[in-house]
């Protein structure tokens, strides 16, 4: 089992309809709203599979690795580019970042997925964490927001 899991909170932007090979200027007409995401990793295992060049898959792929808030609409983010996100694991604050930090716009990541996927309604798509991620074990209380948009909270569990 794994025995170094992390935590990464992180905006994700909902598709609200098909679109393949967009432009950064029409990408954002493919975005129907948004969610606060706590992306989980288990970094041993990525580790592992880094050490001997495999695909990351069992590391980001999992039950319960990507827990999400509720439904955010568009409207309440009028500028996904400046964006704060925080997490706290436990009351401590962990992380406390923007968006505009991130290295890739939410417009270029989605065209640039678009050249190589098609992207479908209700295809959610991670924009990155701000620094700060770290450990959690059995027993955190991880929570997670945007300021005056959401509020997510999860206990973390070892699988047995």
């Amino acid at each position: 089992g794994c025995t170094d899991m992390h935590h990464e909170i992180e905006l994700g932007a909902i598709i609200s309809k098909d679109c393949k090979r967009i432009t950064e200027n029409e990408a954002m007409n493919f975005v129907g709203g948004y969610c606060l995401a706590l992306d989980m990793t288990a970094r041993d295992f990525q580790n592992e599979a880094k050490g001997k060049g495999n695909p990351w898959t069992f590391a980001k792929m999992f039950d319960t690795s990507l827990p999400v808030s509720e439904f955010i609409p568009k409207d309440k983010i009028p500028d996904p580019g400046n964006v704060a996100l925080w997490c706290k694991v436990n009351d401590e604050l962990r992380q406390n970042g923007h968006t505009k930090d991130m290295i890739f716009s939410l417009p270029y990541l989605i065209a640039h997925i678009s050249q190589y996927f098609t992207l479908q309604e209700g295809d959610m798509i991670l924009t990155g964490t701000p620094s700060g991620v770290g450990q959690v074990k059995s027993g955190d209380i991880i929570t997670g927001g945007i300021p005056d948009v959401t509020e997510i909270s999860f206990k973390v569990e070892q699988r047995t």
